[in-house]
């Protein structure tokens, strides 16, 4: 076994972490600022300190051997650990100061998150804000966010968080549609309809409505599918059919003129909706630049 120093171990573990993560060493290279070369030396030289092979290379997809499987949980848990410790420094001084990454759905993102960004950074010179704009709900620890946001009913088991703002889902089409296809008047109708779903699933095409205790649902057929809400948005301002938002996504083309609300004495009752909640992980001291980034959004989208 290898007689270096631990100590010299860590920037080597960081560097093998951020690979797995990345998907390959030309994107962790990319992430790094470097060179994929010089990312492949490292782990190269991790694997001959530690000897042991650390990734199958038979195929043109990185896997992880077994032993490289454990390697990368004990780099994790050393980048979490220096992530806390950091965060002490942080909280010590006072001052809000550092790096905040944050993941976020791409639509809440562009249109709720991305526009209050420019005040903040100018509010907290110090504080610096990356940003991924991603439908994917990340793993705050294997995925290094401090905060995401989601959209769901009760933050996931092992999360804390802070309710940020209610979703709701409005049926939604164009005034050009409605004058040629005409305005359904109860959710039955829709089944002669363009309707533009999610398509992420086999049952986002059948859509479910409540009104008291009244609950319908109805097989809805369209010619354009999208998992995004806002590409779902321009073909419904196209007049291509109608489609259910967040009504964040709707909010500027409603106000415009762009859309109308279809059967607004109907709530659509379907995935994607509660709340947006900023979650983070609980049991460790938030430093100044996330408490402040938690208190401003929540200031900004109260009621």
């Amino acid at each position: 076994m290898s007689t270096n120093p631990p100590l010299a171990l860590l920037p080597l573990l960081a560097t093998l972490v951020r690979v797995v993560d990345a998907g390959s060493f030309s994107a962790a290279a990319r992430q790094a600022g470097g060179t994929a070369s010089a990312v492949s030396r490292q782990v190269a030289r991790l694997e001959r300190q530690l000897q042991v092979r650390l990734f199958e290379r038979t195929t043109r997809r990185l896997r992880l051997t077994q032993a490289g499987e454990e390697i990368v949980g004990h780099g994790r848990r050393m980048l979490e650990a220096a992530r806390a410790a950091q965060d002490i420094g942080e909280h010590l001084q006072g001052t809000p100061c550092g790096t905040v990454r944050m993941s976020v759905p791409k639509a809440l993102g562009r249109f709720v998150i991305n526009p209050l960004v420019p005040a903040f950074l100018q509010r907290y010179p110090q504080v610096d804000l990356k940003l991924r704009l991603d439908d994917r709900a990340p793993n705050l620890v294997e995925d290094g966010f401090d905060l995401c946001l989601q959209v769901t009913e009760a933050p996931p088991p092992g999360l804390a968080g802070r309710p940020l703002l209610p979703v709701r889902q409005l049926l939604c089409a164009s005034p050009a549609y409605l004058t040629r296809a005409g305005t359904p008047r109860h959710p039955r109708e829709l089944a002669q309809h363009s309707c533009l779903a999610l398509d992420e699933r086999a049952d986002d095409h059948r859509w479910h409505f409540s009104r008291g205790d009244e609950l319908v649902g109805v097989e809805v057929s369209g010619r354009y599918a999208s998992n995004h809400s806002e590409a779902r948005l321009l073909l419904a301002e196209e007049g291509i059919g109608l489609t259910c938002l967040p009504h964040f996504t709707a909010a500027a083309a409603l106000a415009a003129g762009r859309l109308v609300e279809v059967l607004p004495d109907w709530r659509y009752r379907g995935s994607y909706q509660g709340a947006a909640w900023l979650l983070w992980l609980p049991g460790r001291q938030l430093p100044p630049k996330l408490r402040v980034l938690i208190d401003y959004l929540a200031e900004c989208l109260a009621g």
